[in-house]
């Protein structure tokens, strides 16, 4: 009898204490919700469905990529007639991608990289598939996508499902359908290229972390178009555990009157190839990919074919405020078996001046980098050659080895800058938006990597920080180079 009250007595406390944990919870999200409201308003391109927009469910026997292209064709051409031409008065701005007569308008650019682009030469001896970050489009993979065409190969640059148009667009897809994109992408590379050429899969943040799936994936699946290399540009291999809380807005965000709370950004599109608003949903399903995909390796390496993986060449900065760089080598890089893999970090600015106000916590990560030994990977550190130069070296330790080797660079860190970023990686100083080009400035172009406003802080609808991000990477040609090697 002691027993069963007893019983009833821990129960009734669990009882409690989920009661209370729950309550907790929802007053968190409610005061997140009244919180939301205060954002910026929700502009038409944040609340139009475009159609038709790809899906995983639409492969069906039958359904080629030249169908994907054409249903991206139909996309755009929704875009122009209910975003494009709807815009209102007040929106008509300068700095608006949406309004046409816009200096962003991506149709006013160069090329309108929002959609997927081939690049062909006469006669390929290869082909590459390249996938861009979230909010991205597949503009953050140009720089690289024309090293591998002078090179001789088949490029497609694949708009990614949800991407290139419209912020609100980025609530519809998921990671399945990120994944069902790109398998079909790939056997249209194989079909253009044949079946004996070489075929290489590449990707940039949200597209390193789909390659990387899909190639886990293609080790026991003979049905997908297994790569002979992977390229990773800071992959999104680990991210904070907090977005792992990214989709818990659904309970609000239904409502109308807490709809904002579905945002983790609202601003100003001035970006003609990258979204600056953003969807909690979006990072939810970043996050799901995230726990996929390290589930996938750990089952490969538990039944001895994580060894068939192909060679890996990644590029990432040390400091990384979007994607974790320390778990590119915890939860992937540690976990392979030698096969000619490599990791290229660049590091900080490591110039003396400049060290009382960088952070250190990015130095037990190298620390640690650096002191293990007999590694199935080869590493480089791209660093400063003393305290007392900006003249950077290439560290570099080979696969198995223990000792590190040196190269000196002719490349020095550029004034002002203190380290590389998330943004960066994959664009070259030469990129006419984002890059180093001071002479497009000066003849009144829009250059958005050399924006820098000044005035009192709390004044701006775009965080400052955003325009301080470093949008070009400064050792673009020494990356391009171990590419080119690499091929």
């Amino acid at each position: 009898m002691k027993a069963v009250k007893f019983g009833k007595r821990i129960l009734a406390w669990l009882l409690t204490i989920a009661g209370c944990f729950v309550a907790v919870i929802a007053t968190i999200i409610l005061i997140r919700g009244f919180d939301a409201r205060r954002m910026p308003d929700l502009k038409i391109w944040h609340t139009v469905r475009l159609s038709p927009e790809f899906k995983a469910s639409d492969v069906k026997p039958g359904f080629t990529f030249e169908d994907y292209l054409k249903r991206e064709d139909r996309l755009f051409e929704n875009l122009k007639v209910s975003v494009d031409q709807r815009i209102s008065k007040e929106d008509q701005q300068k700095f608006n991608r949406y309004y046409p007569e816009s200096v962003c308008y991506p149709d006013r650019q160069e090329k309108n990289w929002n959609r997927s682009v081939e690049l062909h030469p006469e006669h390929p001896k290869g082909g590459v598939l390249l996938l861009h970050g979230l909010s991205d489009s597949p503009y953050s993979m140009r720089a690289l996508a024309h090293i591998f065409y002078q090179q001789g190969y088949y490029v497609l640059a694949l708009r990614l499902p949800g991407h290139g148009t419209i912020p609100a667009m980025l609530k519809i897809p998921t990671w399945k359908d990120w994944v069902a994109a790109t398998d079909l992408a790939a056997r249209h590379v194989r079909a253009v290229i044949g079946t004996d050429a070489p075929f290489f899969l590449g990707g940039y943040s949200n597209g390193g972390l789909i390659a990387t799936y899909y190639t886990l994936n293609s080790v026991d699946d003979e049905s997908k178009i297994k790569p002979q290399k992977l390229f990773l540009f800071s992959p999104a291999i680990g991210i904070t555990r907090f977005v792992a809380f990214s989709g818990w807005h659904r309970v609000l965000s239904f409502i109308p009157y807490f709809q904002k709370i579905a945002w983790e950004s609202i601003e100003p599109e001035y970006d003609p190839f990258k979204y600056n608003s953003f969807p909690k949903i979006a990072g939810h399903h970043l996050y799901q990919l995230i726990r996929l995909t390290q589930k996938k390796i750990g089952q490969l390496k538990n039944n001895g074919t994580l060894e068939r993986l192909p060679p890996i060449q990644a590029f990432s900065s040390v400091v990384d405020s979007t994607v974790l760089a320390p778990s590119l080598v915890t939860h992937l890089y540690n976990q392979l078996k030698p096969n000619g893999h490599e990791l290229v970090l660049f590091d900080v600015n490591r110039f003396a001046a400049l060290g009382p106000f960088i952070k250190d916590r990015h130095d037990a990560f190298l620390s640690s980098l650096k002191g293990e030994t007999g590694l199935p990977y080869a590493w480089t550190l791209v660093t400063n050659q003393t305290p007392d130069t900006l003249r950077v070296v290439a560290e570099t330790r080979l696969a198995g080895s223990e000792a590190i080797t040196q190269e000196s660079l002719d490349i020095k860190w550029p004034g002002g800058i203190y380290s590389l970023s998330h943004v960066a990686i994959p664009f070259s100083p030469d990129d006419p938006l984002y890059g180093d080009r001071e002479d497009l400035k000066r003849k009144g172009f829009f250059v958005l990597g050399m924006v820098e406003p000044r005035g009192e802080k709390g004044v701006l609808e775009v965080p400052v920080d955003q325009f301080m991000r470093l949008r070009y990477n400064p050792f673009f040609s020494y990356m391009e180079r171990r590419i080119v090697e690499s091929l």
